[in-house]
C-alpha cells in the first residue's frame, strides 16, 4: 500500500506539474506575434519539458522507494558528458532552437535573407529550419548555423528605402539640369504610399551628368515597391522625352585634326 501510494502521488504530482507547464507555455503562445507558427514549435518544447519532468519524477520515486540513486545520478552525469561530447552538433542545434523560439529573430512566414540565400520560413524544428527559396526549392539550415549568421528579416521592415540614379548627356542645358530634381520629385510625390526624401545633381561622370534620388515605400511588400518604381521610371521617361532631355550611355567622341 505504501509503494502504491507513493507511485500514485508521484504520478498525480507529475501530471499537475505538466499541466501547469503546458498552461504557462499556452499563455506565452497567446501573447506571441504568430500563434499559428509558434504552435508548431511549441510541440517540440512540450515534448522536451515533459521528458525532463518525468525523468526527475522517476529519480524522486526511486529515491523514496529506497533505491540508492547516487550511483545512478553519477553514472548519468558521466554518461551525459560523454553524450554531450559526442553530440555537440545536435546540442548546438537544440540550443539554437531555443534561441529562435524565445528570442524570435524570425517566425514562420517571414521572408529572410541569410548570406546569398533568401526565402520564406516554412518550418522551424528542433534540429533544422526549412526555407522556401524564390526558385521554389526547399532550403534546409541547421539552427546553429542560422543563429550564428546575420539574418535580414524583411517582414519586420516598416518601410523600404529606395535609391536610384539617372545619367543625362553633357549636352543638356543648365536650365534643364536645374529642373530635373524638381521634375522627379513631383513624379515620386504623386505616387501612393511613396515618400520623397531627396534628389540631387550628384556627380560629373565619364560620359554623363549623374543624379541621385532617394524615396521611401511604406510597407515591406516587394511587389508594391516594384510597381511604384515601375510607375516612376515610366513617368520619368515620358517627361524626359517631352523636355528633349537625353539619357546618357557609354560613348566616346573622337576628334580628328587635319594637318596641312
Amino acid at each position: 500500500m505504501r509503494i502504491a501510494a507513493i507511485v500514485l502521488v508521484t504520478v498525480l504530482v507529475v501530471r499537475a506539474i505538466i499541466a501547469a507547464a503546458n498552461f504557462a507555455l499556452g499563455s506565452y503562445l497567446k501573447n506571441n506575434v504568430d500563434p499559428h507558427g509558434s504552435e508548431k514549435q511549441l510541440r517540440g518544447i512540450r515534448g522536451l519539458v515533459n521528458f525532463a519532468i518525468w525523468v526527475i519524477a522517476l529519480l524522486f520515486l526511486l529515491d523514496n522507494l529506497g533505491v540508492k540513486i547516487s550511483a545512478v545520478v553519477a553514472g548519468l552525469g558521466v554518461g551525459g558528458i560523454a553524450v554531450a561530447l559526442a553530440a555537440q552538433a545536435v546540442l548546438g542545434d537544440l540550443f539554437g532552437y531555443f534561441v529562435i523560439f524565445f528570442d524570435k529573430p524570425f517566425a514562420i512566414g517571414d521572408f529572410i535573407v541569410v548570406g546569398d540565400k533568401m526565402g520564406t520560413v516554412e518550418y522551424i524544428g528542433i534540429k533544422t529550419t526549412r526555407i522556401r527559396v524564390l526558385g521554389g526549392e526547399l532550403l534546409i539550415f541547421s539552427n546553429k548555423d542560422l543563429t550564428n549568421s546575420c539574418v535580414h528579416n524583411f517582414r519586420k521592415m516598416e518601410k523600404r528605402r529606395v535609391v536610384f540614379k539617372l545619367g543625362v548627356t553633357y549636352q543638356t542645358s543648365a536650365e534643364k539640369l536645374k529642373a530635373i530634381p524638381l521634375m522627379v520629385k513631383a513624379i515620386i510625390t504623386q505616387q501612393q504610399d511613396a515618400t520623397f526624401d531627396r534628389g540631387h545633381f550628384a556627380t560629373y561622370g565619364d560620359f554623363s551628368l549623374g543624379f541621385e534620388f532617394v524615396y521611401y515605400v511604406n510597407g515591406a511588400d516587394y511587389a508594391k515597391y516594384m510597381d511604384i518604381q515601375q510607375a516612376v521610371n515610366l513617368e520619368i521617361f515620358e517627361s524626359f522625352e517631352m523636355e528633349k532631355i537625353e539619357f546618357a550611355y557609354p560613348t566616346q567622341t573622337l576628334f580628328v585634326s587635319k594637318v596641312n
